[in-house]
């Protein structure tokens, strides 16, 4: 009898996200690149005042972040669930003379945990929704600042972070988690690929007859994911379409307010260029 192959998990991406190739390729970027054009064009348009406390989930190795406060913005936290890219993060801002930043390992999927928290439920709460906490003085209350005094004024979940989440479900508890940390009306910038790109209808055309006959690859959850292997390491990818999306947002206390695809916001640098292909942003609120 076949070994069953098993499907690509979160703790497979997290794996993924924590090997050396992959450390190494995201802090190259977050030495060399900042903020690309077009998420800087967007940042400044919904997020004017430079003292909104924001959140960047999927900080990875802390590009964005640092480029935010490069940009002025000094209330900014930051969390990935991929310990070794925290660490380089943290690193790169105090080689650059950079305090204020909340670094923070935690789960985007499991943000709603967070709402439980005090010093007798610390034991009770698993390891990976709290990252770091379990290290630290002072209890379960330590967690991250994730949960502070006053709700964050709006959320980045950039370079696709939100569609490396394997699971429809885990995709929407994510968004469900953010929406809860956010004041009202609080915007939220991410981005996505295009499964209904027109340039690759064909290709999703014999994905689909693939999966109808049950011959997809058995690694992946769910039709219009994909997983690459390339010279940086392993990446998970799910690939929604627009209805997709919007239904999501729905469903878990988003409206959507506007989108539109990176090369229709700027013209990038060839390095950005190099560094990730054409994606689309979306702006959604808090309702």
């Amino acid at each position: 009898m076949a070994e069953k192959i098993a499907q690509i998990s979160g703790e497979t991406v997290r794996a993924d996200f924590n090997s050396v190739e992959t450390v190494v390729y995201y802090t190259r970027a977050a030495h060399g690149m900042g903020l690309w054009d077009s998420e800087r064009r967007l940042i400044e348009r919904h997020f004017p005042d430079r003292t909104a406390h924001l959140l960047e989930a999927g900080c990875g190795a802390g590009r964005a972040a640092l480029g935010l406060w490069e940009a002025g913005y000094r209330r900014i936290t930051a969390f990935d669930f991929a310990d070794e890219l925290v660490d380089q993060a943290r690193s790169l801002a105090a080689e650059r003379g950079v305090h204020s930043i909340r670094w923070h390992v935690a789960d985007a999927t499991q943000l709603p945990v967070c709402h439980l928290i005090d010093d007798r439920l610390a034991a009770e709460i698993p390891h990976f929704a709290l990252g770091e906490t379990q290290r630290l003085a002072g209890g379960a209350k330590a967690v991250c600042h994730l949960l502070d005094d006053k709700p964050f004024d709006g959320v980045l979940f950039l370079f696709n972070g939100l569609m490396q989440i394997p699971g429809r479900e885990n995709r929407r508890a994510a968004l469900r988690g953010l929406h809860a940390l956010c004041r009202a009306g609080a915007p939220f910038i991410f981005t996505t690929h295009d499964r209904d790109d027109p340039a690759e209808l064909h290709l999703w055309a014999e994905e689909a007859s693939r999966w109808a006959r049950g011959e997809q690859d058995p690694r992946l959850p769910e039709y219009g994911d994909r997983y690459f292997a390339h010279e940086h390491g392993h990446t998970f990818m799910h690939l929604p379409d627009r209805a997709e999306v919007l239904d999501d947002l729905a469903i878990t206390g988003w409206t959507h307010v506007e989108d539109a695809t990176r090369d229709a916001l700027a013209r990038e640098s060839r390095l950005v260029r190099e560094f990730s292909d054409n994606c689309r942003f979306w702006v959604a609120r808090k309702l």
